[in-house]
């Protein structure tokens, strides 16, 4: 039993601590969120779509209420966001998205995992311009024109749409999520999406290979360790053609 028990353990201890950073990132976006553009998920819309992607990853409503009352009380931490780019190793492009109370800390955070896997930190828009900043959507349907149509009187810039295996998936800039998102709500009664997030999706991908894979792993791994760190996106897709 001992050893099948440790084993047991560990797995749980790293379930809970990988919790514990989905909650912790939660937290700090609805948190920011709330005291940006107000604690009413009714007019501040960000919000509400923020909060649902919480619930739909299990995050625990309490973990929501207290980050919207510490908004709402006006004291905390003042965090503001970062973002961090650079060259990753087989010389993919990364963007890291951060939410930080000490940017000093959070830069030489985020520079050591470059530099602990040969990696090279960038200035700000030397990968950025190669990915595109996309709200996505993605709901059960079949009626393409009609979500067209719902998102062209709603004024908002649409991107590009495509229908596939019963799913619609709707592709916007990112400063219009809010108002793409509620115009998909009102024209399809009950709507759950599948997909609703905010990506840098890479206009072109880079393949590692060989030693690199296991500086990627090690590169991906201590950055997803950091408080700070909010998002990372890249263009790595392993030669074996799973992408990490």
């Amino acid at each position: 039993m001992g050893r099948a028990y440790q084993n047991r353990k560990d797995s749980m201890a790293k379930t809970a601590a990988a919790k514990t950073k989905v909650y912790s990132k939660y937290g700090r976006e609805i948190y920011v969120c709330a005291k940006s553009g107000g604690p009413d998920p009714e007019s501040n819309l960000s919000l509400r779509g923020l909060i649902d992607r919480a619930k739909k990853d299990q995050v625990p409503a309490h973990v929501i209420e207290k980050a919207i009352e510490k908004a709402q009380g006006g004291a905390g931490e003042d965090f503001s966001p970062a973002r961090y780019e650079g060259f990753g190793p087989g010389n993919c492009m990364a963007i890291v998205d951060c939410l930080t109370d000490n940017p000093n800390r959070t830069f030489g955070d985020v520079r050591l995992a470059f530099t602990k896997t040969k990696c090279k930190i960038g200035t700000q828009g030397s990968v950025s311009h190669m990915f595109d900043h996309c709200a996505i959507f993605g709901f059960k349907g079949d009626d393409e024109e009609a979500a067209l149509e719902a998102l062209v009187v709603a004024d908002v810039d649409v991107t590009d749409i495509e229908h596939e295996d019963g799913m619609i998936t709707v592709f916007a800039p990112h400063t219009e999520y809010a108002k793409a998102r509620q115009a998909l709500q009102e024209a399809f009664e009950g709507l759950e999406f599948e997909v609703d997030e905010i990506q840098f999706l890479p206009q072109t991908t880079t393949t590692i290979e060989g030693d690199d894979i296991g500086l990627f792993e090690k590169f991906m791994d201590m950055l997803n360790e950091l408080d700070d760190v909010q998002n990372v996106y890249h263009n790595a897709v392993i030669a074996d053609g799973q992408e990490q």
